[in-house]
C-alpha cells in the first residue's frame, strides 16, 4: 500500500511540475509540453496535482479539453478506486 501512495505522490508532482513548465515556456517563447503528454499524466494519476496547478497557474484553464477533461478523468479515477475497493477488499 505504501507503494501505492509514494506512485501518486510522485506522479502528482510531476504533473504540478509539468504545467509549471509549460506555463514558463508559454510566457518565454520556449519549447511547449504537448497537451497530450499532459494528458497523460492526468490519467496515469496526476489528475488531481494537475487540476490544482491548473487553476492555482491559470494555465490551461482557457482550454475545454482541460477544464472538462481532467474533473472527468478525476470522477473515472475515484468511481475505479471505489469499485476495486468493494469489489476486492471489502
Amino acid at each position: 500500500m505504501n507503494y501505492i501512495l509514494f506512485y501518486f505522490l510522485v506522479i502528482n508532482i510531476v504533473a504540478i511540475l509539468a504545467v509549471a513548465i509549460d506555463k514558463s515556456a508559454a510566457r518565454n517563447g520556449g519549447e511547449r509540453i504537448k497537451e497530450s503528454a499532459l494528458l497523460c499524466l492526468a490519467v496515469i494519476g496526476g489528475s488531481f496535482g494537475m487540476y490544482a496547478a491548473m487553476r492555482i497557474i491559470r494555465h490551461k484553464t482557457r482550454k475545454n479539453k482541460f477544464m472538462v477533461g481532467i474533473p472527468v478523468i478525476i470522477m473515472c479515477q475515484i468511481a475505479l478506486v471505489a469499485i476495486i475497493y468493494f469489489n476486492f477488499f471489502k
